[in-house]
């Protein structure tokens, strides 16, 4: 007849390793016999305990996160470390309900275990591109990642043989800070987190740069240490001192042309302007950065040209133009407007502008868009008004075209000033022409001089009516006496005139038809005459 089967409680108290089982709040609520001749815990007075009562207090979080090596509290009072795999049994809702598994005591193979830990820590430190290293006060390095022989050619146990040996390869030009950061670490009275920035030499005498991320480390009943890591930033290094030189050329070479510096951050609508920048518009300080780009560019343009230079930018910023380059006129702190060139390029990041850089130039210094003479823009800034112009008719809806006007002067005495009362004279009266066209026309309109006796004049935003008066109105102004060295002098002007009309599409067509104007007025001395097409001819005005 065979034997009856033994039951399952009666086969784990026979087995040697220790059977645990918990309840959901980790209190015990079986132990086999293994229990208490392994630890030497009664397993009276052990039922009914929590299971973190016996647990190391570092290692109880350890136990909870489903680590199973911890230290146990053994009767003698002793923690030595054990493996214990716990099983959670769930209901349906995946609540534990209890935990159970085999204890079995790992201290004789403890040593082992750490040889194996120790291996991986140092495959791990293999991986970092720079040398860990601890060191503790009076001792000196206490550990040395292997990287220290790739990074500075000298073996580990060549660094620790000797406590100042760190000191003596750092740079001499570099060693009293270093030396100071590095003793207030030793002396600290907190743990805290430094990094240090230094040069060392290597064993083959080359200089490296380092970057050192530190942190010192104070616990009671134990000197001072410091832990860190060591990297070779060489090429970083280099590469920021290429570009201060590179810098340093930029800043040499924009002083040397007189410009203004200015970047923006498009994203951030951040302006950083250099203190010329600054000096040209007359504000006072060095330069600085404008948290609201547009808006302070915006107060820095005279009100007639800001929609004119914000196209001009916009345009390159949607791809339109390689870049920009917008001539107006800025309000100085003194009050008085300033011809500026703005120009620059923009940087983009899939095909969104995100920042733009470039230069601001005082046209009165620069003199190739600016007459000295006269104080009045020149040939590239009148060309730039009026393409603008031409561009927003070309853009408008049919019935919203703005109008405009584009008149040529030329002086019919000029010659004969020079010859008669000199050189001098005659710069006295380009001088007053160019006052009396700026007082007869409205703060949006353009007057510039274009070479010798010659001036033009862009009216913006006129009828055919309003136009004709304005040139009316100049053609007196230009006829009244001029005072010249004492003597009064009338002179003449003929003025050829061309409103905007679709039959001319560039800046040189109404130029050329300016100029035609201005050739028939003064060959028929009818003073002003409006461009019509050929069919027509030119016709006098008034």
């Amino acid at each position: 007849m065979p034997a009856s089967p033994t039951p399952p409680d009666q086969l784990l108290r026979l087995l040697p390793d220790v059977v645990v089982q918990t309840d959901a709040q980790w209190r015990v609520t079986f132990l086999n016999p293994a229990w208490q001749a392994i630890t030497g815990h009664p397993l009276a007075s052990s039922l009914g305990q929590s299971l973190l009562d016996f647990v190391h207090p570092d290692d109880r979080g350890t136990l909870r996160s489903g680590m199973p090596v911890f230290r146990l509290r053994f009767a003698d009072g002793d923690f030595r470390w054990v493996r214990l795999q716990l099983q959670a049994d769930v209901d349906d809702k995946d609540r534990v309900l209890s935990r159970q598994g085999l204890l079995v005591e790992i201290t004789e193979v403890t040593e082992q275990v750490l040889v194996e830990v120790r291996q991986r820590f140092l495959r791990l430190l293999e991986t970092i591109d720079g040398v860990v290293w601890e060191a503790e006060r009076g001792v000196g390095n206490t550990f040395l990642s292997p990287q220290v022989e790739r990074l500075f050619g000298y073996t580990v146990e060549e660094w620790r043989s000797d406590p100042g040996f760190w000191r003596a390869r750092v740079h001499p030009d570099d060693l009293a800070e270093a030396l100071a950061i590095d003793d207030a670490a030793y002396h600290a009275t907190h743990s805290y987190a430094y990094e240090m920035n230094y040069r060392l030499t290597a064993k083959c005498g080359k200089v490296v740069w380092v970057r050192d991320l530190c942190r010192a480390i104070v616990e009671p009943g134990r000197p001072n240490r410091m832990i860190g890591l060591m990297i070779d930033v060489s090429q970083q290094k280099q590469t920021e001192l290429a570009l201060v030189q590179s810098d340093d050329r930029y800043a040499l070479a924009t002083r040397g042309s007189n410009d203004g510096i200015w970047d923006w951050n498009l994203k951030q609508d951040v302006l950083h302007a250099s203190q010329r920048f600054h000096e040209i518009l007359g504000l006072a300080g060095p330069g600085d950065h404008h948290d609201d780009g547009w808006r302070f560019l915006e107060s820095l343009i005279d009100p007639d040209d800001r929609e004119r230079v914000q196209a001009a930018y916009q345009r390159h910023l949607q791809g339109i133009s390689p870049n920009f380059s917008v001539d107006f006129r800025a309000l100085h702190a003194s009050g008085r407007p300033v011809w500026v060139n703005w120009r620059g390029v923009a940087q983009f990041e899939q095909g969104v502008p995100v920042r733009m850089a470039g230069s601001l130039s005082d046209l009165a210094e620069r003199g190739s868009s600016y007459d000295f003479l006269t104080n009045l823009p020149g040939r590239p800034l009148f060309r730039d008004r009026l393409e603008h112009a031409i561009a927003l008719q070309k853009g408008a809806a049919p019935g919203d075209a703005t109008t405009f006007a584009v008149l040529l002067l030329d002086l019919d005495q000029f010659k004969a000033i020079n010859d008669t009362l000199g050189h001098h004279a005659g710069d006295q009266l380009l001088q007053q022409v160019a006052r009396r066209l700026e007082a007869s026309v409205r703060p949006s309109d353009l007057v510039a001089r274009m070479s010798g006796d010659e001036f033009n004049v862009l009216l913006e935003s006129v009828d055919q009516a309003t136009a004709n008066a304005r040139v009316q109105q100049l053609a007196a102004a230009l006829a009244a006496p001029y005072r010249l060295d004492g003597q009064e002098v009338t002179v003449g002007a003929s003025i050829g005139v061309v409103a905007s009309q679709p039959g001319l599409a560039s800046t040189d067509d109404y130029l050329r038809a300016a100029d035609a104007a201005m050739y028939k007025a003064k060959s028929e001395r009818m003073g002003v005459c409006l461009f019509k097409p050929d069919r027509m001819g030119p016709r006098r005005v008034g």
